[in-house]
């Protein structure tokens, strides 16, 4: 039986540790880890490092964020854990070079749509392969609302894709200062 677990919380607040020991519990070894995080500075290849050391070395890894329904129909692992879902919308939004303060509200929409097309594809390839999926989102929506128009849309948009994997999940846990707390 498949089942799609939704893993939030804030920046730092041990969520992706959180569904690391959820995929162990539920795929053993048998995990597929999808990163989205696109090494673009020192910083960001720290992370990647980290994450890297810290999963099963037994795990298969696939490295992107477009199409992934079809990565996720295909594996023959019984698990995926996708780290993260803000990064693969952020990687979205800046595709293409847009100048976010004159996008228009159609062109926002479009951005939308993609997310949540693609989202919808990852979690139908999970229920349609009897598959575990694990998702693991940052909460943007507890804190200060943007001051600049991208935030602003990334948040609305990123808010609304939760909104969907948490309305289409089985299970919900948050992770507050490394504490789980679950919703659902």
């Amino acid at each position: 039986m498949s089942k799609v677990i939704m893993v939030t919380g804030g920046s730092r607040s041990g969520k992706s540790v959180l569904a690391e020991k959820k995929a162990i519990e539920y795929g053993k070894r048998s995990v597929l880890y999808i990163a989205t995080a696109i090494p673009v500075d020192e910083d960001m290849k720290e992370r990647i490092r980290i994450h890297q050391e810290r999963r099963d070395s037994e795990w298969g890894t696939y490295e992107g964020y477009r199409d992934l329904g079809d990565v996720v129909s295909s594996t023959e692992k019984d698990t995926i854990l996708l780290d993260c879902v803000t990064v693969l919308v952020t990687n979205i939004l800046m595709e293409d070079e847009r100048d976010f303060d004159k996008i228009s509200a159609r062109e926002i929409e479009d951005l939308e749509a993609q997310v949540m097309l693609e989202l919808g594809n990852i979690i139908k390839g999970a229920r349609d392969g009897n598959k575990t999926l694990i998702l693991v989102t940052n909460e943007v929506g507890m804190s200060v609302v943007p001051s600049y128009r991208l935030g602003r849309i990334f948040s609305d948009i990123t808010g609304k894709a939760n909104q969907l994997i948490a309305s289409l999940s089985d299970e919900v846990y948050m992770s507050i200062s490394g504490i789980p707390l679950r919703l659902k």
